[in-house]
């Protein structure tokens, strides 16, 4: 694919996506279109092959950036709070980055890399979204992203996993301790 097609597939499919799930926020009326779906849409469409483009790392890396902050939330006293980017609290700043260290720990420790689950975290943790329907909307524009990249992925015939990016066959195999396969 020549740099101005790939480029034009990209621009296209992320509009379009966007598009739909704003229609879709418009209809029912929740939060379904938030920041981080930017940095997802352009993951799965300019790097459909990186492995935190895959649905799986889509879905699961934002479920743990909600959960997280959510946590971050419970965890400060601040799960009712109103947010106020303005003057941020130290329980803010707390619940903040206790949210960034659980979904960094999480998505590591998981192998679901998906830096956007990154900004949902924060979105959640900063009290933007933090409603249990608002959590839910978050959830459905996730799964609805994820969806659509399968689908206008497959479509355009662009290599897209329909879960899973598979595992490079000829990976060697990684050891549990790094510095123990050294030799010395």
């Amino acid at each position: 694919m020549t740099r101005l097609r790939r480029t034009a597939y990209v621009a296209l499919s992320s509009f379009g996506c966007i598009v739909f799930i704003g229609l879709c926020a418009i209809l029912s009326g929740a939060p379904l279109l938030f920041p981080s779906l930017g940095p997802t849409a352009f993951l799965v469409f300019a790097s459909p092959a990186a492995p935190g483009a895959s649905p799986r790392n889509t879905v699961l890396g934002h479920l743990a950036g909600v959960l997280a902050g959510l946590t971050g939330l419970a965890v400060t006293g601040l799960l009712t709070a109103a947010p106020d980017l303005t003057h941020p609290s130290w329980a803010r700043i707390g619940a903040a980055a206790i949210a960034l260290g659980l979904t960094c720990a999480a998505m590591a420790a998981l192998e679901i890399p998906h830096p956007p689950a990154g900004a949902t975290t924060l979105i959640i943790a900063l009290g933007l979204l933090h409603t249990a329907p608002q959590i839910v909307a978050v959830l459905v524009g996730v799964a609805l992203i994820a969806l659509l990249a399968v689908l206008v992925n497959k479509v355009f015939g662009v290599p897209y996993p329909w879960w899973r990016s598979p595992a490079p066959v000829d990976a060697p195999p990684r050891p549990l301790h790094p510095e123990s396969s050294a030799t010395g």
